[in-house]
């Protein structure tokens, strides 16, 4: 049984990287900026559901020091 849930599980993350390649997540003409490490990483645990409609975001703010003027 639990050879069956690994292989279930193995197969729906490859299922979600997919999705995230077929969005271009893995490529250089994406901007790499947190939130699209993000934005991957949850299509990627996501898996089938993006098949069905789920189009999973990421809110993130990145608080780096902005230069002085």
């Amino acid at each position: 049984m639990r050879g069956l849930i690994g292989a279930v599980v193995i197969i729906w993350l490859l299922i979600g990287a997919f999705a995230a390649l077929q969005r271009g997540y893995f490529t250089d003409k994406q901007d790499v900026k947190c939130r699209t490490i993000g934005d991957t990483a949850l299509t990627i645990v996501a898996g089938p559901l993006n098949y069905v409609g789920v189009n999973p975001k990421v809110s993130c703010h990145v608080n780096a020091p902005q230069p002085s003027k």
